[in-house]
């Protein structure tokens, strides 16, 4: 029998988030990791952490750093302007996106019952959107994504042998039934560890790890600025995005 109590329900509502930022961004080229890129002059990863941070539900961010720059994310901490209201550490990173994340698991305090899992690389999701995710994992849910309906037909193919190469479609999925997955994830935090101590293999997302152990997982509705920042041209978007909001609400 274990020793260890079952959470108060205090403890089970309380949120953190995890923000794996370990990765280094190839598809943006060479230079600095893809979340120190800087949108405005800020980096992407201070961008996503003041996201996670705008909601009161949120008491606690923990950023996993790359290895090699734990003590320079500290530094980008401490000199923009975060919510006292919150909590933030950084710890270091591992090889793979999976082990950042349990990396990031790993330092949370008992206290915290629900896990966002929020990629550096969406520096623009909505308030409203985190809101939302918790809210679902508060009423019951053990693992919730936000997602939006696809614009475009998709097409399954036979990848093709060579770059370039004509690919042969094999079928044309529903388009009514498919979603376009975002973050930030939420998770009951038990849940999401034995995701993490029992899945192994390739995975995209922590809500596949937890597919995987036969749990449910549900969508509530995510947004069009929570786009991944992954090439050159998102990073002209996401500068309009910012100018946008500066000119509507001061931002």
């Amino acid at each position: 029998m274990s020793d260890v109590s079952p959470p108060t329900p205090a403890e089970a509502a309380r949120t953190a988030v995890v923000i794996p930022a370990a990765g280094r961004g190839v598809r943006l080229g060479p230079g600095a990791p893809k979340a120190l890129r800087t949108l405005n002059g800020v980096p992407m990863l201070i961008h996503a952490v003041r996201a996670m941070a705008a909601s009161r539900a949120v008491g606690l961010v923990v950023v996993v750093a790359p290895p090699d720059g734990t003590a320079e994310v500290k530094s980008l901490l401490d000199t923009h302007a975060l919510p006292d209201r919150t909590d933030f550490v950084v710890v270091s990173g591992g090889e793979t996106r999976q082990e950042s994340v349990r990396a990031g698991l790993d330092a949370l305090p008992p206290e915290y019952g629900i896990v966002l899992v929020h990629d550096a690389a969406r520096p623009l999701v909505p308030v409203d959107t985190v809101d939302a995710v918790i809210e679902a994992v508060r009423e019951g849910a053990v693992a919730v994504v936000p997602a939006l309906p696809l614009a475009d037909t998709v097409k399954e193919v036979e990848p093709a042998a060579a770059p370039g190469d004509p690919e042969p479609v094999l079928a044309t999925p529903e388009r009514a039934r498919l979603r376009a997955v975002q973050t930030p994830q939420g998770f009951d935090r038990a849940t999401l560890v034995r995701a993490h101590e029992t899945v192994t293999g390739a995975v995209t997302d922590d809500a596949g790890m937890v597919e995987r152990l036969g749990e449910p997982v549900v969508a509530v509705p995510g947004h069009e600025e929570a786009f991944k920042v992954t090439r050159p041209l998102d990073l002209v978007l996401a500068e309009a995005v910012l100018a946008r909001r500066r000119l509507n609400d001061g931002f």
